[in-house]
């Protein structure tokens, strides 16, 4: 597999993994929970995709014997297919940790003051 990429999409668990998102000192994956997405017969024979690498020959694996490919060889579309998904999971999140954060006794004011407004995007 392919080293240091941007993007790793591992299909057997439906996971898109962003490698060094901001402030993570390691990828941050979501499983994405979208079965038509995922049986897509474009997909059927890949095990997994390594994308933005400097190796780009060896992005695209498969779960047989195909020789690994690039992603324009692979022809499986736009790669925002996967970030928009995980923009999605990763802006879902940001809300949930933000909403979760309190303190007893605080105002909505002050933990504006104190976190920033609650994420209402996010975009890769």
């Amino acid at each position: 597999m392919a080293t240091n990429a941007q993007w790793t999409v591992i299909f057997e668990d439906k996971k898109v993994i962003k490698n060094h998102a901001e402030g993570a000192s390691e990828g941050v994956g979501y499983v994405i929970s979208d079965d038509s997405f995922w049986a897509q017969g474009k997909f059927s024979n890949i095990w997994a995709i390594q994308y933005g690498t400097a190796n780009p020959s060896d992005t695209v694996e498969y779960r047989d014997d195909t020789p690994h490919s690039n992603w324009e060889d692979a022809d499986l579309g736009d790669f925002t297919d996967f970030t928009s998904r995980w923009d999605s999971a990763h802006l879902a999140q940001l809300q949930s940790d933000w909403d979760n954060d309190n303190i007893e006794d605080e105002t909505a004011d002050d933990k504006i003051a104190r976190l920033g407004a609650r994420p209402t995007s996010y975009s890769s």
